[in-house]
Parts: structure tokens; sequence; C-alpha cells
């Protein structure tokens, strides 16, 4: 109710520049690295890798938008990749867990981690900042501890296939490209058309603003041609991988979480203004314990992710996940004082950290410039935020 009131007063402009103003700056990146490194940057093979090596920043993003539309920070994430991602090694490679055990084993301890620190949060009333900057040092001895200095690796292939397998080709082939992954392809955008004009039909019905025809025909089909691009690439190599299809079902699964659920209006209620909430009813404390027990949750599905796709368990894993987490979160539109950010919007800012990392290594760039470069990126993404904000009247 806080959150939805401003945005009505705000000119349409202003609206989709903010929104789509990050798509266009993740369009013109592709394109500059697409030439600079003369076509090498869409290649089959690197585009399949951008997904499976960028896989756990996207899907620690999704749960970090959550976070900061809410008016935290976590700082904690990467050490619980990495303590969960030891855990997950341990059960299969010791343990002998079959796959699906280890990652339900995985989402549990990532839960009871998110509530460990969601009640220190919401209900002993310590600032987020501090009760997680406490969990990264926790949870990274605790990774030393089960790990005792060394790795775990050896680890079953219907594990590691997670992060860094595919979908099996049961259609076939189609003219030397999988059929599956072309078909996938094709439903997605059915599924994306339809929902688009059902959510149009519904706000006419409800008499609510909505976006002029001609803005969804251009919107949809961008998104159908960036789809159907996406699939030809991928099923001229190997197919589709499957934490694509994972990240896909989360995408569609927390866009529906924020934009149509209660909870996920108490949030944008929450992040926007905390007291207005609390005297609208809104049991804030609640609230913002999930908000840190589903960000546990997807923490641990990232660090089976990290683990899967390098087939094992070290005790140097995740570090610095949870920078490129917050950065692809703010570099996507998000708020720093918390109620504004989109689920699609950190994908994007994920994809662009993505991108730029796989770019400047095609272009041999040093490891340090290419964090610079980074830092340089997040600092521009958010003083743009500041920017639009004051150019459509707001704070």
């Amino acid at each position: 109710m806080t959150t939805t009131t401003p945005a009505k007063r705000k000119p349409r402009l202003a609206i989709n520049f903010r929104q789509y103003g990050i798509l266009a700056a993740l369009v013109v990146i592709i394109v500059l690295f697409e030439v600079l490194t003369k076509g090498r940057l869409l290649l089959p093979g690197n585009v399949n890798n951008l997904i499976q090596q960028n896989a756990y920043v996207l899907i620690l993003a999704i749960g970090m938008v959550v976070v900061i539309i809410a008016g935290h920070i976590d700082l904690s994430v990467g050490s619980v990749v990495a303590m969960v991602g030891a855990v997950s090694a341990i059960a299969t490679n010791q343990w002998g867990f079959p796959w699906w055990a280890a990652v339900l084993l995985a989402l549990v301890v990532g839960a009871v981690v998110g509530a460990w620190q969601g009640f220190w949060i919401a209900f002993v009333g310590i600032p987020a900042f501090i009760v997680t900057l406490a969990g990264m040092l926790i949870f990274r001895g605790l990774t030393l501890v089960l790990l005792t200095g060394g790795t775990i690796s050896g680890l079953p292939d219907s594990f590691t296939a997670i992060g860094a397998g595919w979908l099996p080709g049961i259609l076939g082939e189609l003219g030397g490209r999988d059929t599956l992954t072309l078909a996938l392809g094709a439903v997605t955008c059915i599924a994306l058309v339809a929902q688009q004009l059902r959510t149009r039909a519904t706000l006419r019905r409800l008499e609510l603003p909505m976006e002029s025809i001609v803005q969804m025909a251009v919107k949809s089909g961008i998104a159908v041609i960036a789809i159907m691009w996406l699939s030809w690439l991928l099923s001229g190599y190997r197919g589709t991988p499957i934490i694509l299809i994972v990240l896909a079902v989360l995408i569609l699964g927390y866009t529906f979480l924020l934009n149509q659920t209660v909870f996920g209006r108490h949030v944008y209620a929450i992040g926007g203004n905390l007291f207005a909430a609390m005297m609208s009813g809104v049991k804030t404390k609640w609230v913002n314990f999930y908000v840190f027990v589903n960000m546990g949750v997807l923490a641990g599905l990232a660090g089976v992710d990290s683990t899967a796709r390098a087939g094992g368990a070290v005790a140097s894993a995740g570090q610095n996940y949870e920078l490129d987490a917050i950065a692809a979160v703010f570099i996507g539109g998000a708020a720093v004082q918390g109620g504004v950010g989109t689920v699609v919007g950190a994908i994007v800012g994920g994809l662009v950290m993505g991108v730029l990392n796989m770019g400047l290594s095609i272009l041999s760039v040093d490891a340090a410039w290419q964090m610079a470069i980074k830092g340089l990126v997040l600092l521009l993404a958010v003083a743009f935020d500041i920017f639009n904000k004051r150019r459509s009247g707001g704070r």
C-alpha cells in the first residue's frame, strides 16, 4: 500500500526508463563484447557456460532481492554456500545419500541457518548487517571444521549433473539441433504471451492503469525473440542445462510470490515504510523472519549448484558470493533504502555481471582489472538509480 501509491504518481516515461534502462544496458554490453571478441562471446558453448557458471549468482540474487526490498542485507550467503556445499558433498560421498536426498538435506540446513539469523534479526532486534556479518564468520568456520582443511571430491554423476549437466535429448534431433530444447523455448514463449494477455485482461476488468497495447507487444516480442534465440543456440550445443530449468522455475515462482501474494505485498510495505506497515497490521517480525529463512533456503540451493558444478567441496568455496549477489540486485534497479526491486531486475543485473566476467576473460583482461570494472559498474548503477529517482520526483 505504501509502495504502490508513489509509483502511480510517477510519469509513465520515468517508470519505463527505470524498468528497461538496465535491460538496454545489458543489450549494449552484449553487443559491445560480441564486437570486441570478434563473435566469440555468443558462441553456443560460451552461452552455455555463461548460464552454468553464473547460476549460483542468479539463485542468490533472487533471495537477496527479497532481503533488500525488505530493507535488510545478508553478508553471510557466501559462507552458507560453502557450508551447505560441504554438507551435501559429505552426504553423497561419505553417507551414501542419493542426489535428491542430499539436495533436500541442503535445503533443510539452509532453512535452519536462515531461521537462526532471522530469529536474531526479527525477534531480538539486532541489525541484519551485524547478524549476517557474524554469520559470515560462523559458517565459514563451520565449513573448515566439516572439511578439516581439505576437500571432498569424487561426487556421483547424478549429483554433479545438477550444476554441470543437461536434459537428455528424449525427442531426438531436428536438423542437427536438440528438439527438446527448441520445444521448451516455444512452449515458454507461448506461456509468456498468454500470461501477458491474461494480466492485461485482469487490469482492464479491474479498471487499473496498464501499459499500451504497443508497449506490451514490443516487450513481448523482444522477450520471444530472446528466448527463441537462446533456445536455438543451446540446441546446437548440448541441449538445455538442468540448472536453467531450475532458474526458470525460481524466476517464475518468486515473481509470482512478490507480485501476487500477501507476503510479497508485505515485504514491499516493510521496505517502503516500516512504521506504516506496522500500523496497517502487518506482522513485520514474522515477515522479516521468513525473508531470512527464504534466503537460507536459496543459499542452500546455490551451495548445491556450486558444489555440483565444481565436482567437489572446498573450504574456499563461496568467497565474495555475497558481493556478487548484492551487486546484481542493485545493478538490477533495487533501491538502497528498500521498498523497490524486482526478481527480473536482479536476474538482469546478474547477467550484466556474468557477461562482463566472460567478455573480459575472453579478452584476457587481468583479474584485478575485472574487479575494478565490476566495482565501477555497480557504482554507476546506484548513481543511475539516484539520478532517476530525483528526475521522477522521488526522495
